[in-house]
C-alpha cells in the first residue's frame, strides 16, 4: 500500500505540497490562525481553547503571544511552560519537537520545510522537510531561525539573530550566523 502525501511529509520524504488533503488542512489551520491572531489579548481563555485545537500535542501550561503562524500545527509538541513572544514562526511540515520550560524571544522561526537543491527537481513541486528537536529549559533570542533538521539540546542559550544550522550539543552558549558554541553555561 503506497504512503498518502500526509505521511511521506512528516516521513521526511518527497511530498506534494498541492494534495488535496495537505491543503484542505493548511487552511483550516491558518482559518484558526486567524482566529487567535484576532482574539483580543486580555480573552486569555478563548485563545488557549484556539491553541488547544491548533496544537498537536501541548503540556498542561503554555503561552504564545499572537501573532502566531505555522503550517499546519498538528505537527507541533509543545513541553510544559512553553512560552513565545510575539512573532513566532514554526514552519511544521516534519515534526517540531519543544522540551518543557523552553522559552522563545519575539520573532523565533523555526523552520522544517526544505526544497530539492537541483533546479529541475525544486520546480517540479516535490519538496521535503527535516524535524527539529528544541531540548528542555532552553532559551532562543529574539529573531533566532532554526533551520530543518536540527537539534538543540537541553540548557541551551541561543544568541539574538543566530541561523542555527547544525546540532547544538546540551548546556551550550551558542550565536551568530551560522551559530556556533562559544561556552557552556554549567
Amino acid at each position: 500500500m503506497s504512503k498518502t502525501q500526509r505521511e511521506l511529509m512528516v516521513a521526511g520524504e518527497y511530498y506534494n505540497a498541492a494534495d488535496p488533503e495537505l491543503s484542505d488542512a493548511r487552511h483550516a489551520s491558518a482559518d484558526l490562525q486567524f482566529k487567535i491572531n484576532s482574539t483580543l489579548p486580555s480573552d486569555k481563555t478563548q485563545m488557549t481553547l484556539l491553541f488547544r485545537q491548533l496544537i498537536g500535542s501541548y503540556g498542561d501550561s503554555f503561552y504564545i503571544t499572537p501573532p502566531f503562524h505555522c503550517d499546519y500545527g498538528f505537527n507541533i509538541t509543545l513541553g510544559e511552560r512553553f512560552y513565545a513572544n510575539f512573532g513566532c514562526t514554526i514552519l511544521d511540515v516534519a515534526p517540531v519537537t519543544i522540551g518543557d520550560d523552553v522559552m522563545f524571544g519575539p520573532s523565533v522561526q523555526v523552520v522544517t520545510a526544505t526544497h530539492p537543491l537541483d533546479s529541475t527537481a525544486r520546480i517540479s513541486g516535490l519538496e521535503y522537510a527535516k524535524p527539529i528537536k528544541i531540548g528542555s529549559k532552553t532559551w532562543l533570542g529574539a529573531g533566532v531561525i532554526v533551520c530543518p533538521g536540527v537539534t538543540i539540546g537541553e540548557g541551551c542559550v541561543i544568541g539574538a539573530g543566530s541561523v542555527v544550522v547544525k546540532d547544538i550539543p546540551d548546556y551550550s552558549i551558542a550565536v551568530g550566523n551560522p551559530c556556533r558554541v562559544i561556552k557552556s553555561t554549567t
